[in-house]
């Protein structure tokens, strides 16, 4: 293992709280940045950013040093201030309802940011989004699709939700017409291509004669819509419930709220739904 030095570690005087604490057990001494955005926890500039501010430690040790590799076995520990920071950028749920598009609107169409008023706020917000809000979406809903929407101008949920490695879980209840049989749900479940690319098993289930609960763990382009027109099945209603461990729960249509610090946690870790 490498011999840590003073040239790029300071002995803490007082211990920090933790607020994020993980021991590395890959086989080789990885950049501690890269380890961290490979982790979901910021982007490698966030934590150059972290580290330069003293915020980063190993062993009981703080990095200065932005290049400074995590040897196996070690544990890294991000300071309470750390974890404050990379929760400042704003994310936000939105009930979306019919005919708000989620992101950049054709002429006479309205975008889903616009509904972000103070009137329509649920809680509390740091600050109401305006014109220049760099809030975006994260996994889009179509037009005639409503439920749940995050919008976000923070990465690291960006990544988590919708990035080249997520997995995360999206739940809808689905209303349809046409026959449901046990043949078009097993088809559902397994078996469909679009574009021809198969598509990832998905968890699906009979709740009422003419709605349906489908899990998806990707987001192909109007992935729920084109999956049941292949079986025969015309969505006349798609409402997302979930995303993750995120519920949209009693959040009214068109009101919004902030997402909270151990719901951004739970995307980012990728943990199971409550």
């Amino acid at each position: 293992m490498t011999q840590m030095t003073t040239d790029n570690l300071i002995e803490k005087q007082k211990p920090r709280s933790m607020a994020w604490t993980r021991t590395y057990d890959e086989a080789e001494p990885q950049r501690v940045n890269r380890w961290l955005a490979q982790s979901g926890v910021c982007s490698r500039r966030e934590a150059e950013a972290l580290i330069g501010q003293g915020l980063v430690s190993i062993d009981g040790l703080a990095i200065v040093d932005a290049g400074h590799k995590i040897e196996p076995g070690q544990t890294l520990t991000l300071a309470d201030a750390a974890r404050s920071k990379l929760e400042g950028a704003l994310t936000v749920i939105l009930h979306k309802p019919r005919g708000v598009v989620s992101a950049q609107p054709e002429p006479g169409q309205t975008p889903a940011i616009r509904l972000l008023t103070a009137g329509a706020l649920v809680g509390e917000a740091p600050a109401i989004p305006d014109r220049d809000s760099k809030l975006a979406p994260v996994g889009r809903l179509d037009l005639e699709s409503r439920g749940l929407l995050i919008l976000s101008e923070d990465g690291v949920v960006a990544k988590a939700v919708i990035g080249p490695d997520a997995e995360l879980e999206k739940e809808y209840r689905v209303a349809v017409i046409g026959a449901v049989t046990e043949r078009k749900l097993a088809h559902l479940r397994h078996g469909l291509e679009l574009d021809g690319r198969r598509l990832r098993p998905a968890d699906v289930s009979l709740i009422s004669d003419q709605r349906l609960r489908i899990v998806l763990r990707e987001g192909r382009n109007r992935q729920i819509r084109r999956m049941c027109e292949l079986v025969d099945l015309k969505v006349v209603d798609l409402f997302r419930v979930r995303v993750g461990a995120l519920w949209l729960g009693t959040l009214p249509e068109s009101r919004w709220r902030v997402l909270t610090a151990d719901e951004r946690r739970a995307l980012i870790e990728r943990r199971a739904p409550a």
